[in-house]
């Protein structure tokens, strides 16, 4: 698949705010790809300097005081949170402090770090330079007498000035309309190239910029191959991946699997209480995740306060199937989805992202047969490995099926294989049998374990598509049906047998769950809800080991890798890289 055109260029002209801000002049000086997520697409991330920020710009804001016309200014005064706009540049400032000493204006602005050192002493960052021009400009057009900016930086304590010449203001409107520019036109700019200041910018892990130069040189790599005619060519620059990503995410989920309690809340912490009996006090701030499982109550308050946090409330039967989710409005891209929707219609398109996500299926379930197997077959795994080269040769979405379908028969015909669980453990209860992969209800405890697992990543591959701006139900491979999470399904492919099918087999060869944690009813087989707890305990392990990108070369937990995964292919759609990294392990 060749190079796609940019798909966010092809949608109609996007409809843009009245008024600029100066903070995002700011941010456009400092990385015009920061601007464009937190401005045009609407994405934003905390960190601690941005917390510490709004916090400091919080307590500015409580003593606002306004700002007397320019023909009423009196000889000396401090304004507090004074918000002016130019219409001619149609930029708004919102100043944290205005000096006016003998009827001059001065605009500071307060910042949380520390000065740059020039040579010619301390100086302002270029991007404070351009904030505080556009506070000058404003302040220009309102008619006051405005001559220089200060920035009061408060790590050091020092304020650092600026003149406002006539080349400091001719910078500063040339880069109000090269912001401009940059968001009518609607390209998303390429990431910065081994910059510095992307190690502590909070939208790091959304943007991915050694990543997404790192899969662009690859791709280019592939272009240039050389043939017997070919005359030799420079080849593409890899720069190393710095591991910018955090490997494991502080936030844990929280599993809710006892039937008939109800989930409450007293201020920022959930409280489960059984009746008035109070169970468990968990801090929202220390969960990524609320999963219930079966009869489970929550309260609208509840529901608010963890909307307002962006985490989300998964809703499950008491059997593990995936019911749906809550959350709040933190899906704000929808130019992403716009992409999404008209190219799921363009089969070969849509062909070639699921040729990729089933041969890695493929190869990694074979993989894990390599790992775990006794003795594994080895007309077995040269048959993996054929179903996975044809699947990348398929010629429709139809044969695709059918290649998974022999391929998984081949691999779940030899899964029993990679199973060693205590005998003595299986005295009382289902033994751990497995004749081939069942379900709708599942027939053997391995099974419903695997079903759980598999509903457990649909529902993590469902919140990495609302937090990237997807929308889960539309998919390439699997297509559109009713209340199915298409998307993500596409997205687990492979990673079911390196995540689910790894978690079934620790739990069963580790003795974490044991035969006497199942029931049969009828022909199916269910968990109990011990057997359910150990089972969620084997599966965020999993989610929790650290694995090694093959491409990135960095170390991250699986559950940070699905996030990561599923911003690349957000890169195919919106045209920065032409083919999806699908994630296969050695």
């Amino acid at each position: 698949m060749g190079a796609l055109p940019n798909p966010i260029q092809m949608e109609a002209k996007r409809e843009l705010p009245d008024y600029l801000p100066a903070r995002m002049v700011n941010e456009y000086a400092y990385c015009p790809r920061l601007f464009f997520y937190e401005w045009v697409e609407g994405l934003f991330e905390e960190s601690v300097d941005t917390v510490e920020g709004a916090i400091q710009h919080a307590r500015v804001d409580a003593k606002a005081t306004e700002l007397p016309k320019a023909e009423e200014l009196p000889q000396n005064i401090h304004s507090r949170s004074v918000t002016l706009s130019s219409e001619r540049l149609r930029v708004i400032a919102k100043m944290d402090l205005v000096e006016v000493r003998d009827g001059v204006v001065t605009p500071v602005d307060y910042k949380h770090g520390h000065p740059r050192e020039g040579v010619e002493g301390l100086e302002l960052w270029p991007a404070d330079r351009a904030q505080l021009g556009v506070q000058g400009i404003v302040l220009r057009e309102n008619g006051y007498r405005c001559e220089e900016g200060i920035a009061y930086y408060r790590k050091t304590g020092q304020r650092v000035r600026v003149r406002f010449d006539e080349a400091e203001i001719a910078e500063t409107e040339a880069l109000i309309l090269e912001a401009w520019g940059a968001a009518e036109m609607g390209e998303i700019p390429p990431p910065l190239v081994d910059s510095p200041k992307c190690p502590g910018c909070s939208l790091v892990g959304i943007c991915l910029p050694d990543e997404t130069w790192r899969v662009m040189a690859e791709e280019a790599e592939e272009a240039q191959q050389l043939t017997l005619f070919d005359l030799p060519r420079r080849k593409p620059v890899k720069r190393a991946v710095r591991p910018m990503t955090t490997a494991r995410s502080e936030l844990r989920p929280l599993y809710l699997n006892t039937q008939g309690v109800r989930v409450g809340k007293s201020g920022a912490v959930l409280q489960v209480k059984e009746k008035d009996k109070l169970l468990q006090e968990v801090r929202i701030g220390e969960i990524c995740q609320v999963n219930l499982m079966g009869n489970i109550q929550i309260t609208t308050q509840a529901v608010q306060v963890l909307c307002a946090a962006e985490v989300p409330v998964c809703y499950f039967s008491m059997g593990g199937w995936f019911y749906g989710i809550t959350l709040g409005f933190n899906t704000k891209n929808v130019f992403l989805r716009r992409s999404q929707f008209r190219l799921s219609e363009q089969e070969p398109f849509a062909r070639k992202i699921a040729q990729r996500l089933v041969a890695g299926k493929i190869r990694n379930q074979r993989t894990l047969l390599q790992r775990n197997h006794v003795e594994p077959d080895r007309k077995v795994l040269a048959g993996m490995k054929e179903m996975a080269e044809r699947a990348e040769g398929a010629a429709s979405l139809e044969q695709l099926l059918g290649i998974e379908g022999a391929a998984a028969r081949m691999y779940f015909g030899e899964f029993w294989g990679m199973m060693k669980p205590d005998e003595e453990a299986g005295a009382e209860g289902l033994a751990f049998e497995m004749n081939g992969r069942n379900r709708r209800p599942p027939r053997d405890p391995v099974n419903a374990m695997l079903s759980l697992g598999y509903s457990l990543l649909a529902k993590d591959l469902t919140v990495a598509c609302y937090a990237v701006g997807f929308d889960p139900y539309v998919g390439f491979y699997h297509q559109p049906r009713f209340g199915r999470p298409a998307l993500a399904l596409d997205l687990m492919e492979p990673f079911r047998a390196l995540i689910v099918d790894s978690a079934v087999l620790t739990a069963v060869n580790t003795g974490m769950v044991t035969p006497r944690d199942f029931v049969r009813a009828g022909g199916a087989v269910a968990m109990t809800a011990s057997g359910r707890k150990a089972f969620f305990r084997a599966y965020e392990m999993r989610m929790d080991t650290l694995v090694t990108h093959p491409l990135f070369e960095y170390r991250v937990s699986y559950r940070r890798l699905l996030e990561i995964q599923t911003r690349l292919l957000a890169r195919v759609l919106e045209g920065e890289i032409a083919e999806y990294p699908v994630f296969t392990t050695r």
